[in-house]
């Protein structure tokens, strides 16, 4: 498959916008980074309270358990301790559903801010790619020699612009008919360089009416 074209202005500009793609895509992930890390740092407290929750829960706990060996009042006594410790883990719990939010929410910030840039760009710029890849392989299957010029020089004068036609030839369809082969290398050559072709040998040297002055 021919990803590039012959023609040197052509193949700049595809390469300059392969470059800017992938630049593009640099720099959408890089934000969507940055986004995910100022999103997420929002979790923070909630992460501390976690911490905190759970420390003072298991603190309770542990003062709760010699507490409530005390004989006869044990059990009374060791019974808000215990309230305390459950409100501390339910504190930790809330503590860290909080946090989880805010990751998830960071997750789909970020993801959202790389792909849809990203998809947008590939939407533009994959379908031009794939267009040329596939003329130009489909084309260069053809341009074995100078006989198969006949055939470019007809997809010129259905495809190009009448104005680009008309410097070649005042009447380029007769000139064709009439086998014309200064126009028929001049059609081809215009069809081929759109198509991201180089012509033939023999072609490239040839002064065609297009190049006269």
């Amino acid at each position: 498959m021919k990803l590039y074209s012959d023609v040197p202005v052509q193949r700049f500009g595809q390469v300059v916008g392969d470059l800017v793609l992938a630049a593009w895509v640099w720099a959408c992930v890089e934000l969507g980074l940055l986004v995910y890390k100022v999103t997420d740092a929002l979790g923070a407290p909630g992460r501390k309270a976690a911490e905190a929750g759970d420390g003072l829960a298991g603190d309770l706990r542990r003062m709760s358990e010699p507490i409530g060996k005390v004989p006869a009042v044990g059990d009374q006594l060791r019974a808000p301790i215990d309230g305390a410790a459950g409100a501390a883990g339910k504190l930790a719990q809330a503590g860290r559903d909080q946090a989880h939010a805010v990751e998830q929410l960071a997750y789909v910030l970020a993801a959202v801010t790389i792909g849809v840039p990203v998809l947008f760009a590939v939407l533009i710029w994959l379908p031009r790619r794939i267009r040329f890849a596939r003329r130009a392989t489909a084309a260069q299957r053809f341009i074995d020699n100078a006989a198969d010029l006949d055939l470019f020089a007809l997809r010129a004068m259905a495809n190009q612009p009448m104005h680009k036609l008309a410097k070649i030839s005042a009447d380029p369809v007769t000139a064709w008919r009439e086998g014309d082969r200064e126009v028929v290398r001049a059609l081809a050559t215009l069809e081929l360089r759109s198509t991201g072709l180089k012509p033939p040998p023999d072609l490239q040297h040839s002064e065609t009416p297009a190049d006269a002055p």
